[in-house]
C-alpha cells in the first residue's frame, strides 16, 4: 500500500493500512498505530532539526539563526520583511500581501522552523524545514490509494468492454458505447473491486503506489547561479547521499531534490520525550519510564535511513509559492478539485486514512479491534463526524 519514506518501520505501517483496507484489524493495532504515527512524528522532528541545521551551516559557515513557527502567516511575514532585492513583480506581490493579508491563508498550520543568514548585520531569510501535518499526510495517503484503486476499476471496465466486443464479434476499436452504458459498466467494474475487498481477495493489477517522499522537507532559497553550492554542501555531510534531483518549470519553478539520510539514533534518543508525548503514551497505559524505553526500542529497531525532500528556488519563485501565482494553499485546493474518482469507495478510503492518522491524538483508546469503516459499505459524512467525535470523547449530536 503506502510507503512513507521519512518514517521508521515503514513496512509495518504499510501492512496495517493494507489489512485495514480488507477490514482485518488486530486487537493490538491501535497501540501499534499510536507508536507508528506519534513516535515517528517525534523522530522526524528531531532528525530534521539535525539535518536541516547541518545543511544550512554548510551553506553559511559564518553562522545561522533559527526560529520555530506554527503558522504560515509567520513564514509569509518573514518572507516579505527584508527582500534581498526588489523589482516590479516582487514589489507588487509584497504590496498585495500587506494590503490584504487575510487573503493569503495566514492561519494555515505550519509545523516548521525558519533559518536566517546574516548579511551586513541584517538577518535574511534563507529557508525553512517542516514536517507534513498529520491531516495532510492522511489526505495524501488516501489520494494515492484512491488513484491506485481508480486505475484498477478502469482496467476492469476495459476488460468488460473487451468482452462485449468479443461477444459482438467486432474489434474493440469499433465498439460504440452510449454514455449511460459506459457508466453502468464502470459501476459493475467498481462492484467487482468492492467484492474483491470484501472477500479478502487481492485487488488485481500491476504496479505499486508511489512512495510519499515529502513528509520531512526543507526549502532552501538560492539564486539560480548558486544552486551548485547546495550540491557541494550535501557532499560534505557524511550521513547523506543524493537520490534524485528534478527541475520543475511552469507556474512553479524549483528544483526538487531527494536525499537519503542516516539519522544519528543515539543523539536523537539523548533527548527525553516531551510532556505531550508522555501524555499520549500514558493514555495507552505506559509509565514515563516505559514510554522512554518503548521509544528507544522503536528507534533502534527501525530502518537505518530515511528520505528527506529539499526544494530549491530563488527568492522571487519562493515569493510566488507563498503569496503569488503558485501559492501552496491554492495548489492544495486545486489538487482536491482535480480528483477524478469521488464515489463511496473513494470517500471511505479517505475516512479510513483520517481515522488511522487521528488515533494517536484521540482521547479514546480504540482497542476494540473492530474498525468503524468498512470501505465496501456506504456512509453519510454525518456518520464519520460521529466517529471522530467518539475518538475525541465529544458528546454525540442529537436530533431536534
Amino acid at each position: 500500500m503506502i510507503t512513507i519514506s521519512a518514517f521508521l518501520h515503514r513496512e509495518e505501517l504499510c501492512d496495517v493500512i493494507r489489512r485495514w483496507m480488507y477490514d482485518q484489524a488486530r486487537q493490538d493495532d491501535a497501540d501499534c498505530v499510536v507508536k507508528l504515527i506519534h513516535f515517528n512524528n517525534v523522530f522526524v522532528a528531531r532528525y530534521l532539526d539535525i539535518f536541516a541545521g547541518s545543511v544550512f551551516r554548510a551553506l553559511y559557515p559564518e553562522g545561522i539563526a533559527s526560529l520555530r513557527v506554527k503558522t504560515k502567516g509567520e513564514l509569509k511575514d518573514v518572507l516579505v520583511e527584508s527582500p534581498p532585492y526588489c523589482n516590479e513583480q516582487v514589489d507588487a506581490r509584497i504590496a498585495a500581501y500587506r494590503g490584504n493579508p487575510g487573503r493569503f491563508y495566514r492561519e494555515t498550520p505550519f509545523n516548521g522552523k525558519l533559518y536566517f543568514k546574516t548579511i551586513n548585520g541584517l538577518k535574511i531569510y534563507a529557508g525553512s524545514s517542516r514536517i507534513k501535518r498529520v491531516r495532510r499526510l492522511a489526505e495524501k495517503s488516501a489520494r494515492r490509494i484512491i488513484d491506485f484503486v481508480f486505475d484498477r476499476i478502469k482496467r476492469e471496465a476495459d476488460m468488460l468492454a473487451n468482452e462485449r466486443a468479443r461477444i459482438l464479434g467486432i474489434p474493440r476499436s469499433e465498439l460504440m458505447t452510449p454514455p449511460l452504458e459506459m457508466e453502468e459498466e464502470f459501476f459493475r467494474a467498481e462492484g467487482r473491486i468492492l467484492d474483491d475487498l470484501r472477500e479478502k481477495r487481492p485487488v488485481a493489477g500491476d504496479g505499486e503506489i508511489p512512495p510519499i517522499n515529502d513528509v520531512a522537507g526543507m526549502k532552501v532559497i538560492l539564486e539560480k547561479n548558486e544552486e551548485q553550492r547546495l550540491h557541494e554542501a550535501l557532499t560534505q555531510l557524511p550521513a547523506c547521499e543524493l537520490v534524485e534531483a528534478e527541475r520543475h518549470s511552469g507556474r512553479y519553478n524549483a528544483t526538487n531534490i531527494v536525499v537519503r539520510f542516516h539519522p544519528p539514533g543515539e543523539e536523537i534518543l539523548a533527548i527525553p520525550l516531551d510532556e505531550a508525548s508522555l501524555r499520549v503514551m500514558q493514555a495507552r497505559g505506559y509509565s514515563p519510564y516505559e514510554a522512554h524505553q518503548s521509544f528507544r526500542e522503536f528507534v533502534l529497531s527501525g530502518e537505518e535511513d530515511v528520505l528527506v525532500e529539499i526544494i530549491v528556488s530563488d527568492y522571487q519563485e519562493t515569493l510566488e509559492s507563498e503569496i503569488g501565482r503558485s501559492m501552496h494553499e491554492d495548489r492544495i485546493i486545486q489538487q482536491r478539485l482535480r480528483q477524478q474518482y469521488r464515489g463511496p469507495l473513494a470517500q471511505n478510503i479517505g475516512y479510513l486514512m483520517e481515522y488511522l492518522f487521528a488515533l494517536p491524538d484521540a482521547d479514546s483508546r480504540g482497542d476494540s479491534g473492530e474498525l468503524p469503516i468498512k470501505i465496501w459499505n456506504r456512509y453519510l459524512p454525518d456518520y464519520f463526524d460521529e466517529i471522530l467525535k467518539g475518538l475525541y470523547r465529544i458528546r454525540p449530536s442529537t436530533e431536534h
